[in-house]
């Protein structure tokens, strides 16, 4: 199967019929002759014009090419030898694409494969990438859209090598660790910083899903520093922060005079982005027109400024996207480019909300009061000590800002505490009386009984009254559920762990107030 011609040009030199001329755009991702020739290039097609047409095609480029006809001969080849890319037929008697790319990547982790299919899906597309394909190209494509493609790819390649040694480097001067910190012990948190940190060492787009104040943000960052990419910069950008016209300028960049004010030439965060990472906020709220325009991008690497009719740049960026919306719920409804979605959502990660691991609430409280007290309080001052009173507090309340909130909490008492004294509940700022959480508990028609006598102290009244809101809300909550703990957990925002523990706590007996009826 030849490759069918890009365009009406003459071949290059070496080359063969049918190919077309090097695009010059393709300078962005120049890569010098030495660098070229470092890497091995494996194509593996039963149908030998094809793969022979790609052979000499990448040779005249200044690559280091071998071919296979079966995926008997590939397998052979990448157990006695490694390479850096490999191009696979997906569709081929015996050993089939998907088995190759297994055994390719078992053998060395690092090796860039890339799908060739004749019958381009949706599915095959997304399961190739799912198992660790890095790119995948549809026949017949072009000699343009290939260049394009390995260019993209040896750099890649380029750029992990260079991020390993420094990384090398790093470990011999300071020993390893994690550049970014993630704090959390709950089961669901770490299952998703396994996933994560597993991803991190591929170039895979990751989709974040999770509520406002998770930290989606947070892990974006530890997966580009654990990523091949981490000597390169990662470029944040909130897609619900700008108005259209921005966003577009910001992004792509812009030609001198598209637009009143448009003095000069400006390159966008895209192009800043090449060879790092690009993490894409609130992605549903991207506009429509824009998100066509990103597609290009990451299928062919190609930037169009605004207000330019060629191509202005090629560049290899690893896209992660966010969005604390339902994401299933954006394509249907139409805001979101089910293209689009698919091909960022590789590999999702669901970031969990703070309610679901209050395990973690007591780590975190003294990882932000640390922190705080560093900041904002003079070094000779003792820095105070949650009571048991104040953790359970913590623990108690629902956090409906996640991590955000906790922070806030935390910062805005830290300006207030006193240096060496315990902190008590009545020291955090959100059980105030006329605090956020009292008036969400009021406002369900919970009364907090037990008013205080003039003989209570103060700290003492808090106490006594938190833990009458606790008991009483409870009660009401799994009446309202009619004994089902599953249904009363998502009544309350909480996980039934939650629900247990208040039980415990307050020593009551479960057969005396619910039925289990999961």
């Amino acid at each position: 199967m030849a490759v069918p011609d890009s365009g009406t040009s003459t071949a290059p030199a070496g080359g063969l019929p049918g190919f077309g001329e090097p695009p010059g755009s393709s300078e962005a991702l120049a890569l010098d002759p030495a660098t070229k020739a470092s890497l091995r290039i494996l194509t593996v097609d039963d149908e030998r014009t094809l793969r022979e047409s790609c052979k000499m095609f990448l040779e005249s480029e200044g690559y280091r090419v071998e071919t296979a006809g079966r995926g008997e001969e590939a397998l052979d080849l990448v157990r006695r030898r490694e390479y850096d890319i490999v191009l696979i037929d997906l569709h081929m008697s015996g050993i089939n694409g998907m088995d190759l790319l297994e055994a390719c990547l078992k053998k060395r982790p690092d090796t860039l494969a890339i799908i060739m299919t004749g019958n381009a899906s949706v599915q095959s597309s997304i399961a190739a990438l799912r198992a660790g394909a890095w790119d995948y190209l549809p026949k017949p494509f072009s000699a343009t859209h290939l260049q394009i493609l390995i260019g993209r790819a040896a750099h890649t390649v380029a750029v992990a090598r260079e991020s390993r040694e420094l990384e090398a480097a790093a470990r011999r001067a300071h020993g390893h660790s994690d550049k970014i910190t993630v704090l959390g012990k709950a089961p669901v948190f770490q299952a998703a910083i396994d996933l994560a940190r597993k991803v991190a060492r591929t170039d895979a787009s990751v989709f974040l899903t999770g509520e406002s104040g998770t930290g989606k943000e947070l892990f974006a960052q530890f997966i580009h520093q654990n990523s091949r990419r981490s000597s390169r910069q990662m470029v944040v950008i909130n897609c619900a922060a700008l108005p259209e016209a921005l966003l577009e300028s910001e992004m792509f960049g812009h030609r001198k005079g598209a637009f009143t004010g448009a003095v000069r030439d400006k390159p966008g965060l895209l192009e800043i982005a090449n060879g790092g990472t690009m993490f894409l906020d609130e992605l549903a709220d991207m506009s429509k027109p824009i998100q066509a325009k990103l597609l290009r991008v990451i299928q062919d690497g190609v930037v169009r400024r605004v207000g330019s009719e060629t191509t202005d740049a090629v560049v290899n960026v690893r896209f992660i996207a966010a969005t604390n919306r339902d994401a299933d719920e954006a394509t249907s409804s139409g805001a979101l480019r089910e293209d689009l979605y698919y091909r960022l959502r590789v590999v999702p990660i669901r970031v969990p909300p703070l309610r679901e691991r209050p395990e973690d609430i007591p780590l975190l409280a003294n990882h932000f009061l640390r922190q705080y007290w560093a900041r904002h309080r003079d070094r000779s001052e003792a820095m105070p000590k949650f009571s048991e009173t104040a953790l359970r507090a913590l623990r108690a309340y629902p956090w409906r800002g996640n991590v955000r909130e906790l922070q806030n909490v935390l910062e805005h008492a830290v300006v207030l505490l006193e240096p060496g004294t315990p902190i008590g509940a009545a020291d955090i700022p959100f059980i105030d009386g006329d605090s956020a959480g009292v008036k969400r508990a009021q406002s369900k028609g919970i009364t907090l009984v037990g008013d205080a006598g003039p003989d209570e102290t103060y700290h003492h009244a808090r106490e006594r009254i938190l833990a009458e809101f606790e008991l009483r809300y409870l009660t009401q909550l799994v009446q309202r559920a009619g004994g089902n703990m599953s249904k009363a957990a998502r009544l309350a925002g909480v996980d039934r762990t939650t629900l247990y523990r208040i039980m415990e706590k307050h020593s009551l007996q479960r057969e005396t107030i619910m039925v289990e009826a999961e």
